[in-house]
């Protein structure tokens, strides 16, 4: 499906994809007893942190873990982002999944959840859990029950090249879409490009579509939408129509539509060796920008996705979500404490430093030192509404086909009515 990571989701995993192909063949096993005289007992632990530094750091807390208590064995199993789905999608299937698992919560968690198949943390956790960040903890709760515990938190907005912008005459960024639309005018006009697409993932494109529908509609009708399944409604198809407006402006670099997004030609390092101004992306951007190209450095600025003239969505309503932990019903009791001690603040200040993760503990603050980084903490603490990835969100199919659509509509080949009318069409069929 809907290629996307990061620590926390996109971008961050996708420079390295293969690392984790090869491993697609192992199978789930729950944790048990070795069987012999010291009553080891064995949690197998998913995640998809496998480019540097992440895959180091957390192989080295499973191994803190350990030595704090003798008696736990972490087997740790990796797997890049698109590999993890297509496994977890079969173990699912199976019913039979690993102790503790990656998860991004929504509506895949829910499908594994009403599948009988994952561990109502919400008791085992609460004491601790209750603590973290708020918006953190909102993907993973399910008929208000905590299905999952947060280890980092993000949202999606536009990255750009200070430098570029100040060529282009522009002394601040927009804040609304009719100014967006004029700096998109402004930077062309300077023989600068606007805006870095990774056509080629559809992932990306979709971003635009489920902003401009939260900015039009407010961020709870996204969601309302998908529970009536209809997504014909006004505000949806006006999104379209904006992206529509902003897609007619050529925008994007040359060749964006065969455009990846983390390879050395693809869409983080377009914006990150200032071949384009701007790039609408989640919180590992720099990141992913400096790894797959040069990065821009100080240039680097952040600015929230503008508010839509007329519509009912605030500018601090926030589309974004982040990465959390899963356990398998019936996972030991020891799976439990290991969430906790992930969860923990010399754990968080440890992945903020070493990783760059945003902090679910709020004490862990104190270690952001990146000011972007800084800058979109800030718009999530002060977050008036959320909306989690629409891949992540909808069931699998109705996720893909919102990216599909999408796809469809900036390539040329759907409208902005038979964007709304193709997803409205699946979202029935998941009925």
């Amino acid at each position: 499906m809907m290629g996307d990571p990061a620590l926390s989701r996109r971008g961050f995993l996708a420079a390295s994809a293969a690392a984790g192909l090869g491993m697609t063949a192992l199978t789930a096993c729950g944790g048990d007893s070795d069987g012999g005289s010291s009553g080891t007992t064995t949690i197998e632990w998913w995640n998809i942190s496998t480019t540097q530094p992440a895959k180091s750091v957390w192989a080295a807390l499973a191994r803190k873990y350990e030595a704090q208590n003798p008696k736990v064995k972490i087997k740790i199993v990796q797997l890049e982002n698109d590999a993890y789905k297509s496994k977890m999608t079969a173990l699912t299937s199976s019913g039979k999944l690993p102790d503790i698992f990656h998860t991004w919560g929504g509506g895949v968690l829910k499908q594994q959840v009403d599948a009988g198949l994952v561990e109502d943390l919400t008791d085992s956790t609460k004491p601790w859990a209750d603590a973290l960040l708020p918006v953190a903890r909102e993907p993973y709760l399910i008929d208000d029950r905590a299905y999952g515990v947060p280890f980092d938190i993000g949202m999606i907005g536009f990255w750009y090249n200070k430098a570029l912008f100040k060529k282009a005459g522009i002394s601040a960024p927009p804040t609304t879409w009719s100014g967006f639309l004029d700096a998109v005018r402004g930077l062309k006009s300077a023989g600068v490009t606007p805006l870095a697409l990774a056509g080629k993932e559809k992932w990306p494109g979709m971003y635009y579509w489920a902003y401009l529908a939260m900015r039009a509609a407010g961020a709870e009708a996204l969601q309302k939408a998908y529970d009536d399944k209809d997504f014909t409604g006004a505000p949806f198809l006006e999104a379209g129509e904006h992206l529509k407006e902003l897609v007619g402006l050529q925008p994007f670099q040359k060749g964006f539509l065969g455009a990846a997004y983390s390879s050395p030609t693809g869409q983080a390092a377009t914006v990150g060796n200032g071949k384009a101004a701007m790039e609408l992306m989640g919180q590992w951007a720099p990141v992913v920008q400096a790894d797959a190209g040069k990065g821009l450095g100080k240039d680097l600025g952040f600015f929230p996705f503008p508010a839509v003239e007329g519509g009912k969505g605030a500018i601090t309503e926030v589309f974004g979500g982040g990465g959390g932990h899963a356990l398998r019903r019936g996972a030991p009791q020891e799976a439990v404490d290991f969430l906790k001690f992930f969860a923990s603040e010399a754990t968080d200040l440890e992945l903020v430093k070493k990783t760059g993760v945003l902090p679910v503990v709020p004490a862990a603050e104190s270690a952001i030192a990146d000011p972007n980084i800084k800058a979109v903490q800030g718009q999530l603490k002060k977050a008036t509404g959320f909306q989690l990835y629409l891949d992540q969100a909808y069931a699998p199919a109705v996720g893909q086909e919102v990216n599909d659509s999408v796809a469809g509509l900036i390539s040329g080949s759907k409208s902005p009515e038979q964007v709304a009318q193709s997803i409205t069409k699946t979202a029935k069929e998941e009925q």
